[in-house]
């Protein structure tokens, strides 16, 4: 059916978003001049924000990149900041850039040794509760010092790979035909009830790999996009970051790991299904005959992989090199040593990464807009009146209520900035200042598990294909991250409330930690912040 030119220009804009959304984007682009000129810039900008917010927690309906990336055009466009302010945002964080560029790709190259851990737990150990406790585990430390979307997406591979062996034993084919994997108009009726309990066993552990990603992400300054720029304007070390977030983020990851055991055990929230014992030996079966079939070239590749991954955790606790050129080296080593050197073969690699590293660029457009119509100052400084731990409490929750329906890498990097600049005005102390940060790191990584819209690596795991294999959709992912948001939260702002001043103390006593005034502020005015 052929359509007229003018309806071509609207059924291409934004592709497949629905008509409403599209609707509200172009009114968008269309009130912005009109308040920026004739009412107020300030309101403008709050508007400009207010709708990327929107872009961000309907990112299923379209990658926010393009939505929000017309907002940013024409916010440079009509004056609400600058290409040059925009350019300063993004050189300010190039560290962050490279860490997604390079970092993420070079993981990708360890991807072998990666389903190769998860797939042995997987068939090890037999115990529910305690796979569970594992997944966790192993998401949290591999995410402490890769990136959660790279972690995530090795365990959708496992899973997908353990469903499609499954599916096709099921529906009565050998594994050397082809297969459909996603209807199930051949299974048998009882066959049909082993499947919907494995996608019920899948759901849970997906689940939980993801919380493990935001226990672990929240420890190190690797560990998510945002953490890497608060450590950089704290300038703050690997060991240093991981000892101030220490307060909270230890006690909080104890309790995320009892909460996975007991929702496990009572089986609430759609947790506590058993791994059917027909699949179990079917994908034992598939396992030993893998384990027959590799060769000494993929003995050796993860053997060299092994080994990237000790120099990995050893550059990054060093600090050897920024973190970026320790993910080039990583994609080198990886390359050069597994027999990957064609140039097509490694583009792959970049697929991943580059989207978001494009929309973290759009993030920085917005935050320059903030920057220039000093719309947070208000907030900031009301904020700031407050004394004691009723400052620190205060950054958590505006981060954990905003991080909780917008990304979190664009709340971290707003509020950072804005208790940075307070810092150099004089308005807060440096103990104030390592105290806020900590904060709006936790704020922002820990209660954002509470929708997919919060954490890139929920938002990742229900736009994978693997999703609607297994009937996870939002309400479900929302409904079962429900314990563990409540969990997280309440931790997070009792560390925050309560242990975050008398241990970061008690570190200043140890000697563990140190700073002074005067280098932070050289550090900034050299660097043109």
């Amino acid at each position: 059916m052929s359509v007229s030119l003018g309806n071509a220009f609207i059924k291409n804009f934004l592709g497949h978003a629905p008509d409403w959304y599209k609707i509200a984007i172009i009114s968008f682009l269309i009130v912005n001049p009109i308040v920026f000129f004739m009412i107020d810039p300030f309101t403008a900008g709050w508007l400009l924000v207010i709708e990327f917010i929107f872009t961000l927690a309907m990112a299923l309906k379209c990658y926010p990149l393009q939505p929000g990336g017309l907002l940013a055009i024409e916010a440079v466009a009509i004056g609400m900041t600058s290409a040059e302010q925009v350019k300063h945002e993004l050189v300010a964080n190039i560290e962050v850039l490279l860490l997604l560029v390079f970092m993420v790709a070079g993981i990708y190259f360890m991807k072998q040794l990666l389903l190769f851990i998860f797939t042995k737990i997987l068939i090890t150990i037999k115990n529910k509760a305690l796979l569970s406790v594992a997944f966790c585990v192993t998401a949290a430390f591999l995410s402490a010092f890769l990136d959660a979307l790279t972690v995530i997406a090795v365990i959708i591979s496992v899973a997908i790979g353990f469903y499609s062996i499954y599916h096709k034993v099921a529906s009565g084919k050998s594994q050397n035909t082809s297969h459909d994997h996603t209807s199930d108009e051949h299974l048998e009726e009882l066959t049909r009830d082993d499947l919907e309990n494995y996608r019920s066993f899948l759901r849970s552990l997906l689940m939980h790999s993801g919380v493990g990603t935001a226990l672990g992400g929240v420890m190190t300054m690797v560990g998510e996009p945002q953490n890497l720029i608060i450590a950089d304007q704290a300038s703050w070390q690997f060991g240093e970051f991981i000892i101030r977030m220490l307060p909270v983020t230890l006690p909080v990851f104890i309790c995320g790991l009892i909460t996975c055991y007991m929702v496990e055990k009572l089986k609430w929230f759609d947790y506590g299904t058993e791994l059917p014992v027909h699949v179990r030996k079917i994908l034992e079966d598939f396992e030993e005959e893998e384990r027959k079939k590799r060769t000494n070239l993929d003995k050796a590749k993860l053997i060299i992989q092994a080994f990237i991954a000790v120099w990995l955790i050893v550059g990054l606790a060093l600090h050897l090199a920024a973190v970026g050129l320790i993910g080039l080296s990583v994609i080198i080593l990886a390359t050069a040593f597994c027999g990957v050197i064609e140039e097509h073969a490694m583009g792959k690699a970049f697929e991943e990464a580059l989207p978001f590293t494009a929309l973290l660029a759009v993030f920085f457009a917005i935050v320059a807009v903030i920057i220039d119509q000093q719309l947070f100052k208000p907030i900031i400084e009301a904020v700031l009146l407050l004394e004691g731990s009723q400052q620190t409490t205060m950054f958590y929750i505006a981060n954990a209520v905003l991080s909780m329906v917008s990304d979190n890498v664009f709340v971290g990097t707003v509020y950072i900035n804005e208790v940075k600049t307070a810092l150099l005005e004089g308005t807060i102390t440096r103990d104030q200042f390592d105290l806020l940060a900590v904060a709006i790191n936790t704020g922002t990584n820990l209660p954002s598990v509470a929708t997919p819209n919060g954490q890139a690596a929920f938002l990742f795991l229900l736009t994978s294909a693997l999703a609607p294999l297994i009937r996870l959709s939002y309400g479900r992912m929302v409904y079962m991250a429900l314990p563990y948001t409540i969990v997280l939260s309440i931790i997070g702002f009792l560390g925050i409330a309560f242990l975050l001043n008398p241990m970061t103390q008690m570190f200043y006593d140890l000697g563990w930690i140190s700073h002074s005034i005067a280098e932070i502020t050289t550090n900034s005015v050299s660097s043109g912040h």
